[in-house]
């Protein structure tokens, strides 16, 4: 990114960050008041603890194997925090050397905490399941954090504050159909952990939703290239690169995008619609005082979701089960 531009997106970073303790106390909860991976798990101290993990251990055994697939997924992909966190506090304009107390440098540490308890709490559940090779999981979580990732959005924060809504609602779904589904198979205990997470990651995406409405009032011409950038080069999952033992980067999550696809946990068509309702809750259709170069973006923008079905209606689910290394038979 040029000196230029990233001065003008250090200005609005500045405009938009003036009220973030505001942002941090209407989106993230207090952490005594917050919930904890320890209030939905089985209590170690108490003598019915082996009991307790007996009933979660059955409750488990029916899971379909694509599901376990798809919350291993999940959890390895949540488990990978501090990839997340280490690239957010490198944005233009979030500043944690100089500035450590800055409220963009609050606000990425209180969203990571938040989101630590993600991961803690589903690594423990599917430990405690007795469904799950626990270091083939672990060590695709540790090459996950290693092998570091691009999301396609520099340093740029109109860029990667347009990932993180899309992100933040496509986890909203995965972990909320994850939920449904538990409770369909017949695990109220495990509907109700991704229930909560999904809550979380609705909150959040509202967050960072809002974030970019504020840009759009005072950079609008700008804030549309950048959106026009991220959808051509597609937004991918931060598990993009999620690998096993002997693979190479990328070739795990394939397998894991299809059993998701093929359970309808999350799929192309969810895709799309987070595409279309970003799309909406910006008003893009309406933005005024835009440059011509916005506009061709803006016409783009809009006819993206129709493109995109078309392609989808002609895209197959591969019925072929891939055998993870994580799932114990």
């Amino acid at each position: 990114m040029d000196i230029t531009l990233s001065a003008e997106r250090l200005e609005v970073m500045k405009h938009i960050g003036k009220d973030l303790d505001g942002l941090i106390g209407e989106y993230l909860k207090p952490i005594d008041e917050n919930w904890q991976p320890a209030d939905f798990l089985p209590d170690a101290t108490r003598e019915n603890f082996f009991h307790e993990v007996k009933l979660l251990q059955e409750s488990c055994r029916d899971l379909p194997y694509d599901y376990i697939a798809v919350l291993i997924g999940d959890t390895i992909t949540e488990e990978a925090l501090p990839t997340y966190e280490s690239w957010l506090v490198d944005v233009i304009g979030v500043n944690q050397v100089d500035e450590p107390e800055s409220g963009w440098v609050k606000w990425v540490r209180a969203w990571t905490a938040e989101e630590n308890r993600h991961g803690d709490l589903l690594n423990k559940y599917l430990y405690l399941s007795g469904r799950v090779n626990m270091r083939a999981m672990e060590v695709s979580t540790q090459y996950l954090i290693a092998d570091g990732f691009d999301i396609g959005t520099d340093r740029d924060p109109y860029r990667n504050f347009i990932y993180t809504s899309f992100q933040e609602l496509a986890t909203n779904v995965s972990h909320r159909r994850t939920a449904t589904l538990a409770k369909k198979f017949g695990n109220p205990h495990l509907s109700k952990i991704c229930g909560v997470i999904a809550s979380d990651e609705m909150r959040h995406a509202k967050a960072y939703k809002t974030f970019v409405t504020r840009i759009l009032e005072v950079d609008p011409s700008e804030l549309l290239l950048a959106l026009e950038d991220m959808m051509r080069k597609k937004i991918v999952m931060p598990a993009h690169f999620m690998r096993e033992t002997g693979m190479k980067m990328g070739e795990t999550f394939s397998h894991f995008s299809d059993a998701a696809q093929r359970l309808g946990v999350y799929t192309t068509l969810d895709y799309i619609d987070i595409l279309e309702d970003l799309l909406k809750e910006w008003n893009i259709d309406s933005v005024r005082d835009i440059n011509e170069k916005a506009e061709k973006a803006r016409d783009y923008l809009m006819a993206l979701p129709a493109r995109l079905r078309r392609i989808a209606d002609r895209t197959r689910v591969p019925e072929l089960a891939y055998e993870f290394s994580w799932i114990s038979r």
